[in-house]
């Protein structure tokens, strides 16, 4: 248990840092691989008791620029997933500027981002992964019918 403690310190201690949130920029995405290690010691006659262990790569995290239902507006989601954000940063805008209106429940163009909200809207638009915010229960879910700036039919839970 010892050595599965190191590998996943060390795993984390080569990520790089997070995204400026003011710019919501995201971080390259590095290959990772399989990483080997010895099984311990048998307790009992196991057959092979020098065959490596695998276990399976683990990503860097990537902050995301995600919608807050609560403020109307959006801040860098540092941790996430089904269908939420679990621990927010600082405000940011979309890199696509492609943000919710609260006002009228629809994706538009944001000609003019500040502080995490849209001083002036654009035309209709939806988020190149089409994660899209649910008002009706509060979550992010991909859109299986997007139909100019709102969706149709909601799928499954993603992350924002």
């Amino acid at each position: 248990m010892r050595h599965v403690i190191v590998i996943v310190a060390a795993l984390i201690a080569g990520c790089t840092p997070p995204a400026d949130p003011k710019h919501a920029t995201p971080q390259p995405i590095r290959p990772t691989g399989a990483i080997a290690m010895p099984t311990p010691s048998p307790t009992h006659n196991a057959p092979s008791a020098s065959a490596p262990v695998v276990l399976p790569a683990v990503g860097c995290p990537s902050p995301t620029c995600a919608f807050h239902a609560s403020t109307g507006s959006y801040f860098t989601c540092l941790a996430g997933g089904a269908g939420t954000c679990f621990h927010f940063g600082a405000a940011c805008a979309p890199q696509d500027h492609c943000m919710y209106d609260p006002g009228d429940h629809q994706y538009k163009q944001c000609a003019q981002p500040s502080e995490g909200t849209c001083a002036a809207w654009g035309a209709a638009c939806a988020p190149a992964t089409k994660c899209m915010f649910n008002p009706a229960d509060g979550l992010a879910h991909q859109c299986d019918d997007v139909s100019g700036g709102g969706c149709k039919r909601y799928g499954a839970l993603c992350a924002p």
